[in-house]
């Protein structure tokens, strides 16, 4: 194992074993440093990748210290949720509560780009972290391009690595708001009071057309977003945004 991983992995068992709980400072890069007899360098990067998985927070001047647990997704950036709850060291799983093929709602096959009428493939998936519910996944997909997608295990394998197998992507649009979940949702993600939820509505594209149009719904209190940029120069000194 890389040294960097070495330190990242000491962290994650701390989180994950309950010695440092949330807010709790993280040991400093130079005594992560000193401790695994690495380089300040190789202990910033570790600090800095956990930082963007939404491990721990960074302050300058203040330290590092373990983030309010909840899910955190990168922001505009198509991920695999199973992917992200692994990279917690936490673990995944899913339930199927719909797998059908039913007549698109006009908003559906005006975002597939279907005639109206036309048929289209639904799956409604609820996926858990540690046991606890933290998405509603209702998806609509484009049968013509995406055929065999009701013949899925999906308790195995998520909607999402399944089409990026099939087809490809190339684009992808988002639309992000908070709302206040139907009772069928509220049900499904276990809320025992109502409360504002985060939907992403995604629509995905390969080079064939519209491959799906995905809503996806968190609870406020389980889920955040979280993004990371970086800049550089380029010659005419001028930024350019890299993502």
């Amino acid at each position: 194992m890389a040294k960097f991983a070495t330190i990242k992995e000491y962290v994650y068992q701390k989180i994950e074993s309950g010695e440092w709980p949330e807010y709790h400072p993280v040991t400093s890069e130079n005594a992560l440093a000193e401790r695994f007899s690495v380089s300040r360098m190789t202990a910033r990067r570790a600090l800095q990748e956990l930082s963007e998985e939404g491990l721990v927070t960074r302050t300058r001047g203040s330290g590092t210290f373990v983030a309010p647990l909840k899910s955190q997704s990168a922001l505009l950036t198509i991920r695999n949720i199973a992917d992200e709850i692994a990279l917690r060291n936490h673990r995944h799983h899913a339930e199927v509560k719909v797998l059908e093929t039913v007549v698109a709602p006009n908003t559906v096959a005006s975002a597939l780009q279907l005639e109206i009428g036309s048929e289209v493939l639904h799956s409604v998936i609820v996926h858990f972290e540690n046991g606890q519910p933290v998405q509603v996944e209702d998806r609509y997909v484009n049968p013509a391009l995406v055929p065999e997608y009701l013949q899925q295990d999906y308790t195995s394998i998520t909607p999402h690595e399944y089409l990026c197998e099939v087809t490809p992507l190339t684009e992808a649009s988002h639309l992000i708001e908070a709302v206040l979940p139907e009772p069928q949702i509220s049900e499904m993600l276990q809320l025992e009071t109502p409360e504002p939820c985060l939907q992403i509505q995604r629509r995905t594209s390969c080079r064939d057309g519209v491959v799906s149009q995905a809503t996806l719904t968190h609870p406020g209190s389980r889920f955040r977003l979280g993004g990371h940029m970086v800049f550089k120069n380029t010659q005419r000194g001028k930024k350019e945004n890299i993502q």
